[in-house]
């Protein structure tokens, strides 16, 4: 492969595929429709499925339970310890004896040893738990990395750009920052409120089922809120992603967007999806934002009845006042957790919508496998045969059907025809961005299908209209064709052979130049010459050029024709050509109209036939002279 870019499919409305988003694909304009919000998954199986993410650092995970429980089991002995402590205080002030410092310095050091122990417990819990979360954030980032690259070309092509960067870096972002924070805290939370309740039933089983029957109230407000703030969170995220998408178009086509002055257009769009997000967050904020208020009042409350009945419980000597104190402060950590989880609520659901629309990427459908045993050409020469091929891109709307060529080794066809008629589709098919709906397509005698894509693409080089170059140095960029490793005298060769090495010598930088991620500071001829550098180095059996020379001066152009012919000599060559000029010495040409090739000859024979292509060449023709 010579560079990222698949070619693109064809532009006719009534039967193409949806534009291409990549690298060398034409963006939406800033005034086209978005499309519908994503409807919410099932929140708790979507939450339960972003926990098993945790699953491969089990014994991690394990450690961080085993942690959480010592540190929340020291924790709650020390208001018992401390509540002894008083006792001894009381009990000794009405005594001749007096209090007993001593044993009281006891139970103070005793508590002031557990506190410590649980503190050090927490960190080394909280350690541990960052290490699991950050763990799992890698694996969701590697996985939807290899999934984007077993996406069928069809599923990438009707999703922004935009959104699919959005999915991958912020929704993840969101989902680590919500595992991160929710986790260790979660744990330690629920285990603190299995500790403290048995602490409180320990003291007074009465009182503890006072504060316990006030946990159904929580868990009713929690839940109504919850409820009411999840699709918010839903839509925030949605809106997100459709915001990021927006903007890096508008960066990608900020030339077009000037020139055509659309930019106040473009700032409008920007402002009502900026209004969108500001909504939809305000409102999941907001409403979520009720759940602490709410559980804080009703934990109030509860401490209230508990004072007033743990102090006539003192008062009738059931109790002491130890206890009460110790049973007072269990109630403040019992309903602590709960507020603390509740407060939460809205982090979790913000953390599940994004794990819904990464899973959502992650479950998408794959292109097919490769065969479990692929075949391979016993020899590289270039022959191609189209048998029978048919191909749509929707189900009831035909493009190809029952096409058939043969090309022989070393040929160079050219393929013409009005927009929309199949050509690049052609490519796509030979590529296998697409998979033929009917009939094959065979190189070297062996079917495509029973090939590895790897296989089949490292022997087709292409070169696209639309250039890409990625951030890197020239020298870099030029050896990204190679399937095997290159020395910086090859990369020259190749460079001085598609006649880049001149103007690449006169940057401050020469061959080490660093370009950006759309090569700028490049001219559109500057930029072909260096991907037809890159198609030298790649030294393909076939090659695909699709009007390489299109949007270049003369007299590059001239530079690129010599390159492009120096390239195809030997190679069987695809020319998909507008400018019939370029294509006069090409063995055959093809005509394709409608998916069919209605056609085919050589320059002068299909001008002697006077049948479309002498309509195309007479049309240019007089283009030309007008």
């Amino acid at each position: 492969m010579t560079t990222a870019a698949p070619v693109r499919p064809p532009q006719r409305d009534e039967d193409r595929a949806p534009a291409r988003i990549g690298p060398a694909a034409p963006q939406r304009g800033p005034g086209l429709a978005t499309p519908a919000l994503e409807r919410s998954l099932h929140f708790r199986a979507s939450g339960l499925r972003l926990l098993r993410t945790l699953a491969p650092d089990r014994p991690l995970v394990l450690a961080v339970l085993a942690a959480a429980a010592l540190a929340v089991a020291l924790s709650v002995l020390s208001p018992k310890i401390l509540g002894h402590a008083t006792d001894l205080v009381v009990s000794g002030a009405g005594t001749p004896a007096g209090v007993d410092f001593t044993a009281v310095g006891r139970a103070l050091a005793a508590s002031a040893a557990v506190v410590a122990a649980a503190a050090v417990l927490t960190w080394v819990q909280q350690r541990l738990a960052t290490t699991v979360v950050q763990r799992a954030g890698h694996r969701l980032r590697a996985r939807a990395q290899a999934k984007l690259s077993r996406l069928p070309l069809r599923h990438v092509d009707r999703q922004s750009r935009g959104e699919l960067l959005s999915r991958t870096t912020n929704d993840i972002d969101n989902v680590v920052q919500t595992l991160q924070q929710a986790f260790s805290q979660m744990i330690r939370a629920l285990l603190t409120l299995v500790g403290v309740l048995v602490m409180m039933f320990w003291i007074s089983p009465t009182l503890a089922l006072i504060v316990l029957g006030t946990v159904p109230v929580s868990i009713g407000v929690a839940a109504y809120v919850g409820r009411r703030s999840q699709p918010q969170f839903v839509t925030q995220w949605a809106v997100t992603g459709r915001l990021n998408g927006h903007v890096e178009e508008m960066i990608t086509g900020h030339a077009e967007v000037v020139a055509f002055g659309r930019r106040a257009e473009a700032v409008r769009r920007f402002d009502e999806l900026g209004e969108e997000l500001y909504r939809a967050s305000f409102r999941a904020q907001f409403i979520s934002g009720f759940i602490q208020p709410a559980l804080t009042l009703v934990g109030n409350l509860t401490y209230v009845v508990v004072a007033v009945a743990g102090g006539l419980r003192v008062a009738s000597g059931t109790l002491t006042v130890g206890d009460v104190q110790a049973f007072i402060q269990y109630s403040y950590e019992f309903n602590g957790p709960v507020t603390q989880v509740a407060a939460m609520a809205n982090l979790l659901q913000s953390g599940v919508a994004s794990a819904e629309r990464v899973f959502a990427l992650l479950d998408a459908e794959e292109e097919t496998p490769d065969p479990a045993a692929p075949e391979r050409p016993a020899r590289r020469e270039g022959r191609v045969a189209l048998e029978g091929v048919s191909f749509r891109y929707e189900a009831d709307k035909p493009l190809i059907e029952g096409l058939s060529l043969a090309v022989e080794p070393g040929q160079t066809v050219a393929i013409v025809g009005p927009t929309g008629a199949g050509k690049t589709t052609l490519v796509n098919l030979l590529m296998r961005f697409y998979e033929v709906t009917g009939g094959r397509i065979t190189l070297d005698g062996v079917d495509i299908a029973r090939m590895s894509r790897e296989e089949l693409r490292s022997g087709i080089g292409m070169v696209l209209q639309d250039t890409w170059l990625f951030g890197g140095t020239i020298a870099d960029n030029i050896a990204y064709g190679a399937t095997r490793e290159v020395t910086r005298a090859e990369i020259e060769q190749a460079a001085k052979a598609a006649h880049a090495d001149r103007f690449v010598r006169t940057l401050p930088d020469g061959y080490d130049t660093v370009l950006d991620e759309d090569g700028g500071g490049l001219s559109a001829g500057e930029r072909q010459l260096l991907t037809l550098a890159r198609a030298f180095l790649a030294e393909p059996a076939v090659l695909v050029l699709d009007e390489a020379t299109s949007s270049v001066d003369t007299r590059t152009e001239v530079l690129i024709q010599k390159a492009m012919a120096r390239l195809a000599h030997g190679r069987t060559s695809f020319v998909i050509a507008h400018r019939l000029s370029t294509i006069r010495d090409a063995d055959v040409i093809l005509v394709m109209e409608n998916g069919s090739i209605v056609e085919q000859g050589t320059h002068g024979e299909l001008l002697a036939t006077g049948g479309a292509y002498a309509r195309l060449h007479a049309a240019q023709f007089a283009r030309g002279a007008a």
